[in-house]
């Protein structure tokens, strides 16, 4: 995987049990602010997709507004939905997250600050990114 990815995985790994982030949240987290389709991108090719420690928890991420995955990659939004439940994750509906309630604050991540980049640089190699 490259570099952006790796960030992507290293944000994830961090969202506790129970939470949820957006992958908007993800992107600022990993310096990379509206660059959401990319943290998607870079999921979606998840090594090691999983809620055990060494895993990369994507299930935990959802859309701004709590949305589930409709093409989640690892089983659909329904197999989403029990991960999210099993965790203590509440449900504002039968589709969406109660994001007042379980969205993760990102503490504890260090991102550094600066000129923050609005989409992957112009080398950006989507092959290596999403592991093709």
């Amino acid at each position: 995987m490259g570099e952006f990815s790796e960030k992507v995985f290293a944000v994830v790994r961090e969202v506790p049990r129970g939470k949820v982030a957006s992958y908007g949240q993800v992107a600022r987290l990993v310096g990379a602010p509206r660059s959401a389709r990319y943290v998607g991108y870079a999921l979606h090719a998840n090594p090691d997709p999983g809620a055990e420690v060494n895993n990369i928890p994507c299930h935990r991420i959802v859309f701004k507004d709590g949305g589930l995955c409709k093409g989640y990659a690892f089983g659909g939004p329904d197999v989403q939905r029990e991960m999210l439940e099993e965790e203590g994750v509440t449900f504002a509906d039968d589709e969406h997250v109660d994001m007042d309630a379980c969205q993760w604050d990102g503490h504890g991540v260090d991102v550094d600050g600066g000129d923050l980049p609005l989409a992957p640089p112009a080398d950006f190699d989507w092959e290596r990114e999403l592991g093709d």
